[in-house]
């Protein structure tokens, strides 16, 4: 597999505009004076993508204890993002890359292999941005199932 080029900690966050699931521009600013964690996951409504989704859902609250909000991105249209979050209940934004200028941008679309097949795809990578819009933080092995509380302890930890 390439390396990806991912952004180094303490760097800025690159900045993105993109529309979230409802057609509006969403843009990095937007999320000044918070901690964004923003996620990169494939294809809305699949299985490892929803057990993520709901993951960061069901941890809303705890998230907002950091002053933290979850967003996701991936390479659909805004109307699956929007029935994604109609048939799972999400209660954040996730954000459409159609043409991968954010994932590119963020350095996670690269090589992947599937089943023996080689492609170009989105890595599944989190990145924690700070509220002044730098990289805390890089999850470049992310486990579906666990990412909600990997990120609490990440932002736990720098509570401490």
């Amino acid at each position: 597999m390439s390396a990806l080029n991912l952004p180094e900690v303490g760097s800025d966050a690159p900045a993105f505009s993109a529309l979230n699931q409802k057609g509006e521009t969403v843009t990095l600013q937007d999320y000044a004076g918070k901690v964004l964690v923003l996620y990169f996951y494939p294809k809305a409504m699949t299985p490892g993508c929803t057990t993520q989704a709901c993951g960061l859902r069901d941890s809303k609250e705890e998230l907002a204890q950091y002053n933290a909000v979850a967003v996701g991105v991936s390479p659909d249209k805004p109307a699956r993002l929007q029935k994604f979050i109609d048939r799972d209940n999400l209660n954040f934004d996730l954000l459409s890359d159609e043409d991968t200028s954010m994932c590119q941008a963020y350095g996670i679309w690269g090589l992947k292999k599937f089943m023996g097949k080689e492609y170009m795809g989105v890595n599944r990578i989190t990145f924690i941005i700070d509220e002044a819009g730098k990289i805390l933080h890089v999850m470049p092995k992310v486990k579906t199932k666990t990412h909600h509380d990997d990120v609490i302890a990440i932002l736990a930890a720098r509570q401490d």
